[in-house]
């Protein structure tokens, strides 16, 4: 199974998009095969997917309703948070 990974922002075109080039970066220095696509907060319960991204200051507009695991990052441009919980999240959807 390749994961589809979400990465939501208030638009969908800013830091979504920084947030999905750096999951696919984690990914493929790992060798770990993924899609990744950006999302916005309004739309995104709508996209499928296996997993979303957000920021914590989006994320109590979701979580409750989302129907997949919603990982919230505390700092988008955080390297080693991005990383910490993207592989996180991957090696338990591998198992």
């Amino acid at each position: 199974m390749v994961p589809k990974i979400q990465t939501v922002c208030g638009f969908g075109c800013g830091s979504s998009l920084m947030l999905r080039m750096n999951i696919e970066d984690i990914a493929k220095k790992n060798g770990i095969k993924i899609e990744a696509f950006c999302g916005d907060v309004g739309t995104c319960l709508s996209n499928p997917c296996d997993v979303i991204f957000i920021s914590k200051e989006l994320a109590p507009r979701i979580i409750d309703r989302a129907q997949v695991p919603v990982i919230v990052l505390k700092n988008f441009m955080n390297k080693a948070e991005v990383e910490e919980k993207v592989l996180e999240y991957l090696n338990s959807v591998k198992e």
